[in-house]
């Protein structure tokens, strides 16, 4: 068989369970953590970023008891986290208090306990006798697509500043966490509209992460799971139909809201992580662009007889292919993305957002509980 189109982790390696515990949107609020082995919070911390509201909310997170790592990217409520927004727009908000966003910013970037991820990747090793001892390689990014005079934006109508931004994520990572979902996965609005990205789901086709944990649509709040079509040869970034419904064990009770995607579940997410070679590690480079070196000639390809069409003689496999499936060794194909990555078949989506209502927030607020995921993960210490 084509070593090409074999998964690279055709070695089974050891897994044991580890215990995510997500949140996002907390907007100056404060909840009820369960116990876990890692915290996600997707951003929004605050209201407006100053450095009284971030003080809070950082020293509640680093005050979390029982987590080995804690993973923080900022929201676009979070003004002074990002330094361009704000020294542009920043007294709008805060002129009868100015805020020094270095200052704000330090709380998160010189914290002993807390892993500040600014549209950047971190592999993760949990290293503590009593933990799993597991590793994944984790990517954070605040973007989205621009919703008003808020921070952390790209223009929603300029698909190149979004591929632009996603591609970044290295096809290496195991956890997504993004400020704001992909579109058409948990991110429909009060006004039922998908208001997610199509570029950061066309990243995600190609990256096929275990998990894309977001936030910032607070009423999309919930659980999906993504399987990819992977042998598709005709639409680009296709994915297959999924029946699975989540549904929360911990609405209105004292449990957990718990997502079990382990094997014992019965469910295991369809998902081994595999890498092809070290330069999978890489963003994701674009592959749709055309260039062509001493204009090659064209070789007619006939069936029985008939010509069915014209293709480039030596064309380098890849060519115009971005977000097409099928064999990795096919120049047809999105090679790159394909090759030793086959096992990456399934993604679980997870919008974790706190708050149920959307900013202002007027009268009570209901707040949601975390969601809690449990997935196996490698076990980097084999002697253990």
């Amino acid at each position: 068989m084509d070593s090409s189109l074999v998964s690279s982790s055709t070695v089974p390696q050891r897994t044991r369970r580890t215990r995510f515990v997500c949140i996002s949107d907390t907007h100056n609020c404060t909840v009820k953590l369960p116990k876990g082995d890692v915290l996600i919070h997707c951003g929004d911390l605050t209201n407006q970023g100053s450095f009284s509201e971030l003080k809070k909310q950082v020293t509640w997170l680093e005050g979390a008891a029982g987590f080995e790592c804690k993973l923080v990217i900022a929201g676009n409520h979070d003004l002074t986290l990002d330094t361009d927004f704000f020294e542009q727009y920043g007294n709008y908000f805060h002129n009868n208090t100015p805020q020094n966003p270095i200052d704000c910013q330090n709380l998160l970037t010189q914290s002993n306990s807390l892993t500040y991820l600014q549209h950047s990747s971190h592999t993760i090793k949990l290293t503590a006798p009593s933990g799993p001892r597991t590793t994944f390689n984790v990517f954070g990014s605040p973007y989205i697509p621009s919703c008003g005079m808020w921070a952390f934006q790209y223009s929603r109508s300029d698909p190149t500043a979004a591929e632009g931004i996603w591609k970044d994520i290295p096809l290496d990572t195991d956890i997504l966490i993004t400020h704001g979902p992909a579109r058409t996965h948990r991110d429909e609005s009060r006004h039922r509209e998908a208001v997610g990205c199509e570029s950061l789901r066309q990243a995600m086709w190609r990256v096929r992460p275990r998990l894309a944990i977001c936030g910032h649509v607070h009423e999309a709040r919930g659980v999906e799971r993504i399987r990819w079509d992977l042998s598709n040869r005709f639409v680009r970034y296709k994915e297959l139909v999924s029946t699975y419904q989540w549904e929360d064990p911990g609405a209105g009770n004292g449990k957990n809201c718990l997502v079990d995607l382990t094997a014992k579940s019965g469910m295991p997410l369809d998902n081994d992580g595999s890498k092809a070679s070290s330069s999978s590690s890489s963003p994701l480079v674009a592959t749709s662009s055309l260039h062509m070196a001493d204009e090659p000639s064209m070789k007619e390809t006939m069936v029985m007889g008939v010509s069915i069409g014209t293709e480039l003689e030596g064309a380098s496999p890849g060519i115009g292919t971005r977000g097409l499936s099928g064999n990795p060794a096919s120049a047809r194909s999105d090679g790159s993305v394909l090759t030793g990555r086959l096992g990456r078949k399934e993604t679980c989506v997870v919008n974790c957002a706190i708050q149920a209502s959307s900013y202002p927030h007027s009268g009570p607020r209901k707040l949601h509980k975390p969601i809690v995921i449990d997935i196996d993960l490698p076990v980097w210490d084999d002697d253990s």
